[in-house]
């Protein structure tokens, strides 16, 4: 993973501009600016796939991650603990609410890709399309933001287990 400097951080509270919709999202700021690519459809559909099996890795992750969190609740009654296993179960929700956007917005650009395969099946292996960049963004902030929830809890769950 990527070490990340607080300057290439920033907090967003423009909706307009927050990968995941909501208010109060911590972003990757890349000042390089973007020029529009072009891939193959094939190269789309590859990534699309591989985002989606991340997605899905995550997803059973954070089953796991639940199933930990409940352990320590089971065995601690403090006030601290408890206080410390809801931030969690509150982090993780919001986790699996945004794997849900992304997963969507995925199958949605999918959708759009199949739209151009049926529009002129024959020419398609010679079309580029436009690159997802912002997708590209929204995937890599995520996993940066789930790595960093990971590390949090892996450090509570060793003081608390």
């Amino acid at each position: 993973m990527k070490n990340i400097k607080l300057s290439d951080v920033i907090y967003e509270n423009d909706l307009s501009h927050n990968p995941f919709g909501k208010k109060g999202t911590i972003l990757l700021h890349n000042n390089k600016s973007k020029n529009m690519e072009t891939k193959g459809l094939y190269q789309l559909h590859e990534e699309h796939k591989q985002w989606l099996n991340n997605l899905n890795f995550y997803k059973d992750e954070i089953a796991i991650m639940q199933n930990r969190i409940a352990e320590i609740a089971a065995k601690n009654s403090s006030k601290e603990v408890l206080a410390n296993v809801e931030h969690f179960q509150n982090q993780l929700i919001v986790q699996k609410e945004q794997m849900d956007i992304l997963s969507h917005e995925i199958k949605l650009h999918e959708q759009s890709l199949e739209k151009e395969v049926n529009k002129n099946e024959t020419a398609i292996d010679h079309r580029k399309f436009p690159s997802h960049p912002e997708e590209a963004e929204k995937i890599k902030t995520f996993e940066t933001m789930f790595n960093l929830l990971r590390k949090e809890l892996n450090v509570f769950l060793s003081k608390n287990m």
